[in-house]
């Protein structure tokens, strides 16, 4: 019989690339698989090749949602055939902690980000407090930690004396087919450059404020905001105003394939993230990588991950800082240099040959292999 993998995530699984690229290698290595997540009200189906277990909450915030969530876990899957477990994030790390001790079987940690420096928990004491206790707790007892980048691999290595925190950027998977789409056919217009920001954490202070006071000093530009987060309320109140109404066009969060349909449309992908905190200064968002996959140039607010990426592949330009005149002015003059969007094109592309998640996800494949006793 197979070995079964039982990996659990907090989100509704619909747009959550990682971790059905993380699933579909563990299936192609061989492995059965378990997934668990939530269902929530205006959550759309999901069809995959392997088991699917979603939660329907009582709770859908803060302390109470997460003990729920990490309870039912843990109940679903304490009588219920599983070889390994696989967390996604702290959020349903201790339940996988606990179900792995009992049952005496191995545990992979895959943080997505520094979850006690979110922005949410790091402006409540009391509950970053719990939440690094846990982290005290959990992590040193994971026989694998993976995460997401460099500087968090380093920094939870630090901070846990883990040793050889595995890195897994979330690069895209050459598999999952892009249809080519004209701008025509998505409704969008051909006499516009075109810029956009994609992606499910559109939050606050994460620079998407910034980017509509830069397009409100700007001429002949449409704005796309695609996806979800906390701070769509408000940019749509102020994109209502008279000097944004025409350059700005919201979209909702979309499956993959679709959102890469616009993306691929764009003139410039923007990552504006900000150093708020160790976990948005060590960050390397999904769009920069997507933008990539479709040859779109970007520009990115200046952390050290994103930088790096994009200097060393030549695919953008980096904003020294987030005042909206000099914003302004940036977009202007790199939409405006042909040749070198030429350039940041070709590079793109040829950054995005180098990016495969099968090979990107490979070493932790072995590792989970070797876990199990078949290497």
């Amino acid at each position: 019989m197979k070995k079964r993998i039982a990996v659990s995530v907090s989100n509704d699984l619909v747009t959550d690339r990682r971790v059905q690229k993380q699933c579909d290698a563990l299936r192609g290595g061989g492995f059965d698989l378990l997934l668990l997540g939530r269902q929530l009200p205006d959550s759309g189906a999901v069809d995959r090749p392997y088991a699917v277990k979603r939660f329907r909450l009582i709770f859908n915030r803060k302390a109470l949602f997460y003990a729920e969530l990490n309870l039912r876990i843990f109940f679903f899957l304490l009588f219920r055939k599983a070889d390994l477990f696989y967390a996604n994030d702290l959020d349903t790390l201790p339940a996988n902690t606990l179900l792995a001790a009992l049952r005496r079987k191995p545990l992979v940690y895959d943080s997505h980000e520094f979850f006690t420096e979110v922005p949410d928990v790091k402006a409540r004491p009391a509950v970053q407090k719990v939440w690094k206790m846990l982290e005290r707790l959990c992590i040193p007892r994971a026989d694998h930690v993976l995460t997401v980048n460099g500087s968090l691999a380093r920094l939870f290595e630090q901070t846990y004396g883990i040793d050889q925190v595995g890195v897994v950027r979330n690069v895209p998977d050459r598999s999952a087919e892009i249809t080519a789409t004209s701008r025509a056919e998505l409704g969008l217009p051909e006499h516009l450059k075109i810029l956009i920001l994609q992606g499910s954490g559109i939050n606050r202070n994460r620079g998407a404020e910034e980017l509509l006071s830069a397009v409100a000093l700007t001429r002949g530009i449409l704005l796309l905001i695609v996806g979800s987060g906390d701070a769509l309320p408000d940019l749509k109140k102020r994109a209502a105003r008279p000097d944004l109404s025409e350059k700005v066009k919201f979209l909702p969060r979309m499956p993959y394939p679709e959102m890469m349909r616009y993306t691929a449309c764009a003139d410039l992908g923007v990552s504006f993230d900000k150093d708020t905190g160790l976990n948005q200064r060590y960050s390397l968002p999904n769009k920069v990588f997507d933008y990539a996959a479709v040859g779109v140039p970007m520009l990115v607010s200046d952390l050290p991950e994103v930088r790096a990426f994009v200097t060393e592949s030549g695919a953008g330009v980096v904003a020294e800082r987030l005042d909206a005149k000099y914003l302004a002015e940036l977009i202007a003059r790199v939409l405006g240099d042909e040749a070198g969007q030429k350039r940041r094109r070709q590079a793109a592309k040829k950054a995005a040959e180098k990016l495969n998640w099968s090979e990107e996800y490979a070493p932790t494949l072995s590792a989970v292999r070797a876990l199990l006793g078949m290497n």
